[in-house]
């Protein structure tokens, strides 16, 4: 059958899937040939125009964002993080809620159409920054794939830059540590000690305990960090050890719940709460422990680089925003800057 009125460009049921396929016509021996295009139908339209040498696409053969937005969701979010799977399903959705209604050609996307997005979805400031930043990167795999050869239509527009800027003083940290189960301790003091994630943490086991240090490969990124145990980390893990072996019977995790058994990221967040609610304290999460974390390591050693090593950072700017936009640079006084320089020269 021919798709739309595309000419010879052919679909051909196979089972559940489909392919496309070029349809050169009657060769002199009487048979038909056929090029195949494939199973995505974006591509396949792409390399039928490169056989035909159209310089412009038929209407019936324009890639659509959804042909792309599909592929995308097919061939890259299934190998990332399964936390980020589930936020880049749901920030698709939102593209695709704009951008297929109607159904929008890919080349036809322009700087001036993410910036009316941003503002269709500008009662969710910084969902929309994170669904942005997603149809970038789904930009540069459609240009990495030949589906686009245009410019980034991201490039430029600004999205909301306010996020999460809380930093736990050491007096709040302390008080929710009080009001909390042995539990959220445990947890507290892994996640601050060691600057990781809080998923991270809760998944970390007795076997990542080895060669005098504490092993995480991260799920967001894959970064592996290794952290020295020493010092009060080396006490919270014997403290640990010495709370597991109460139970019977207990899992290999670190952290685990009141009856020896693992604590996943939602039951952490409800210890959490009960604690900040009986401590009286409020607008905290657990995950700004991480930053508390960055920014108490940069400050006490002076270099952020520090600070980076710890968080499994790829680049100083992201650990800026943890350990020095929450809380603010510390800086010397005037006077007292312009001695220095005097004394070193």
């Amino acid at each position: 059958m021919m798709v739309g009125k595309i000419p010879r460009f052919r679909v051909r049921k196979r089972g559940n899937a489909t392919y496309y396929f070029y349809d050169h016509g009657t060769g002199e021996d009487g048979k038909r040939k056929e090029s195949p295009l494939g199973k995505d139908y974006g591509l396949a339209i792409k390399k039928w125009a490169e056989i035909e040498h159209a310089s412009a696409l038929p209407p019936a053969a324009v890639v659509l964002f959804k042909h792309v937005a599909d592929a995308y969701r097919r061939e890259v979010i299934p190998h990332k993080a399964p936390r980020t799977q589930r936020d880049n399903l749901a920030e698709l959705g939102k593209l695709l809620e704009y951008f297929n209604d109607p159904p929008a050609p890919l080349d036809a996307i322009q700087p001036g159409d993410v910036q009316d997005y941003m503002r269709w979805r500008s009662s969710a400031p910084v969902r929309a920054t994170r669904e942005k930043a997603l149809l970038s990167h789904l930009w540069n795999w459609a240009r990495a794939n030949r589906y686009t050869s245009l410019p980034n239509p991201c490039a430029g527009i600004k999205g909301a830059t306010g996020g999460r800027d809380a930093y736990i003083e050491d007096d709040a940290f302390f008080a929710i540590w009080e009001a909390g189960s042995p539990t959220l301790r445990d947890a507290m003091d892994l996640a601050y000690l060691t600057g990781q994630r809080p998923s991270d943490v809760l998944r970390a086991t007795d076997m990542d305990v080895r060669d005098g240090a504490l092993h995480f490969r991260q799920a967001k990124t894959g970064a592996k960090v290794r952290v020295e145990v020493t010092g009060e980390l080396e006490s919270v893990l014997a403290r640990i050890r010495e709370r597991k072996a109460e139970f019977k019977v207990h899992c290999t995790r670190l952290v685990v719940n009141q009856n020896g058994k693992p604590i996943g990221v939602n039951a952490i967040s409800r210890h959490w709460a009960a604690a900040c609610r009986a401590a009286g304290i409020a607008g905290y999460q657990f995950r700004d422990l991480r930053a508390k974390a960055a920014t108490d390591t940069e400050e006490a050693s002076g270099n952020l680089r520090d600070a980076q090593r710890q968080l499994g950072h790829a680049s100083l700017r992201m650990t800026e925003h943890y350990a020095r936009n929450r809380r603010g640079a510390k800086v010397m006084p005037t006077g007292q800057t312009r001695k220095r320089s005097q004394d070193g020269a």
